[in-house]
């Protein structure tokens, strides 16, 4: 199955993630269940050099906030980049990912 054919599947957020006020910043994204480790939580940018800096940010991309301890990493994928859980997350915990491992979130924020 081809990257797009992937994408046919694609939801603006998983139904254990929803948005709302961050202390760290703004708003961040938040787990409503129990999320385990080394989970794909989806797709957090789709490549398309149309774009600055090559990217579509998706809800997914636009709502994690960073964190120098976090629960997640960015994982580039071919024409996407995916966010996947780092270690177990307990509901109502924050999705962080270090935005310093990774220069394309940097371009993008």
């Amino acid at each position: 199955m081809s990257n797009f054919e992937k994408l046919k599947t694609f939801e603006p957020l998983a139904s254990s993630l929803t948005i709302k006020r961050s202390p760290i910043h703004g708003l961040g994204l938040f787990a409503i269940t129990e999320i385990s480790s080394d989970t794909e939580l989806g797709i957090s940018h789709v490549k398309d050099d149309r774009f600055s800096h090559g990217y579509i940010r998706t809800p997914l991309g636009g709502f994690f906030n960073h964190s120098k301890k976090p629960n997640c990493k960015a994982v580039y994928d071919g024409d996407f980049i995916k966010i996947i859980t780092l270690s177990n997350i307990n509901s109502g915990d924050e999705i962080t990912v270090d935005y310093t491992k990774h220069d394309w979130i940097k371009k993008n924020r």
